[in-house]
């Protein structure tokens, strides 16, 4: 998206269930589950029982063979018309900012009315592998055409092919977790043990007063009993969580830990889209705009750090809508690390974007707090983003995602017009 297309794009508004720490509140809950039950509050919050909608854009980053349409599969039991076509899409932990980006963008450009972009992640229900050579045994024994040909390959079967390959996020090409590559890219940045703590005790704090003072109530639905992100801690202190230790480089110079690095999580959000003239006739509320969008990726091997990316996608997005980093009354940044936001702050004041006022930095709480069920985020920036620009009544917030791979994904909101 560049801002120039044929009509606005308007969020209606969107839900997503409470977050929870994986093997906690939804350790029994699959991404159908979870995304199934986001859908579903949707269609009842906007009154879209049995309506057919244009499309439906869904994703998951960790999902079983069996989800292999779940996009569609979750629509089918949402409430909407089964004349809903829907598909899966997956950029890592930038999958529902880029559903959204999607299906904003077919309806600026004419293309379509409403629909629907989101996003789920369960690390408790995580698809876990065997080796090959045992899938091998398998694969050939069900191909026998006699009962000796399929009993003959389990001769080949060892102790060994039972050890479990459990999913990792790990970086193929540098063999590196995220939190890892964070770490030398902290370094690089000269980013403090103190900075990442701090970061991370607002996130805590906008979060806590956030939730009492309401603004969650509508941006929520309760699942399987719970009723909030249970990862936020009200009570949490600096003095507590200068106490944790380094997880990722555990020597004298390691400066990231559980407490300043998002949590493994479940969860699922999802966002209504559509035409202005879609929402008129159905008296809904606009809440705001996605008038631009960028996506950039990072070499990362040799050149970059990992989650940097969004450094030069929002700085190419700015060009393009002719603002400056200072022309915004929110920025959502997502905290993935409490490091990868400061690097990117550093990184854009380097490139001469200058500073942002830091009091509308996520002021109602980020990942560091909520948790971050990867592909469930950007959905969950995109609805808080929205609503603040409605209550607001004006202005724009910009939305920075980092993604695995080297990529970011960033986006630009401004205020609607009920």
């Amino acid at each position: 998206m560049n801002g120039q297309g044929i009509r606005r794009a308007a969020i209606v508004g969107g839900i997503r269930i409470p977050f929870c720490r994986a093997y906690t509140g939804y350790a029994h809950a699959s991404n159908q589950d979870m995304m199934t039950a986001v859908l579903r509050a949707l269609v009842q919050r906007y009154g879209l029982e049995g309506q057919k909608l244009d499309d439906v854009a869904l994703g998951a980053v960790l999902k079983h063979s069996r989800d292999f349409n779940l996009a569609r599969e979750s629509t089918l039991s949402s409430g909407l018309a089964p004349e809903t076509p829907a598909f899966d899409v997956q950029r890592a932990c930038g999958t529902s900012l880029t559903a959204t980006i999607l299906i904003g963008s077919k309806i600026a450009n004419g293309l379509m009315e409403v629909g629907i972009a989101g996003g789920t992640d369960s690390i408790s229900d995580v698809p876990v592998v065997y080796p090959d050579a045992y899938r091998d045994v398998l694969l050939t024994s069900a191909r026998g055409r006699s009962l000796g040909a399929r009993l003959k390959p389990w001769i080949k079967l060892r102790p060994s092919f039972f050890k479990p390959v459990f999913p990792e996020v790990v970086e193929p090409r540098t063999h590196l977790s995220m939190g890892e590559s964070m770490e030398i890219t902290a370094k690089q940045w000269q980013i403090s043990r103190q900075e990442q703590d701090e970061l991370a005790l607002a996130s805590h704090r906008n979060a806590a007063k956030a939730y009492a003072e309401g603004f969650y109530d509508d941006l929520l639905v309760e699942y399987l009993g719970v009723k909030r992100d249970n990862n936020l801690r009200t009570d949490t202190s600096l003095e507590q969580l200068a106490k944790l230790k380094p997880v990722f480089d555990r020597s004298p110079t390691g400066t990231m830990t559980a407490g300043n690095s998002t949590p493994l999580t479940d969860g699922a959000s999802g966002v209504l889209i559509c035409s202005e003239d879609w929402a008129r006739q159905r008296s809904l509320p606009v809440s705001a705009y996605l008038t631009y969008a960028r996506e950039a990726a990072v070499e990362f091997v040799h050149a970059e750090g990992l989650l940097m990316a969004p450094a030069y996608a929002v700085s190419e997005m700015l060009a393009i809508a002719k603002l400056s980093l200072q022309d915004f009354d929110f920025y959502e940044i997502h905290e993935a690390f409490a490091s990868q936001v400061l690097c990117t702050l550093k990184a854009w004041s380097s490139e001469g974007l200058g500073e942002l006022d830091r009091s509308k930095l996520n002021v109602n709480g980020g990942s560091l707090a909520a948790g971050h069920p990867f592909a469930a985020t950007g959905g969950r920036i995109v609805a808080g983003l929205a609503k603040m620009l409605h209550e607001r009544g004006s202005g724009r917030g910009v939305i920075s995602i980092c993604a695995a791979g080297g990529q970011g994904i960033v986006a630009i909101l401004e205020a609607g017009n009920d």
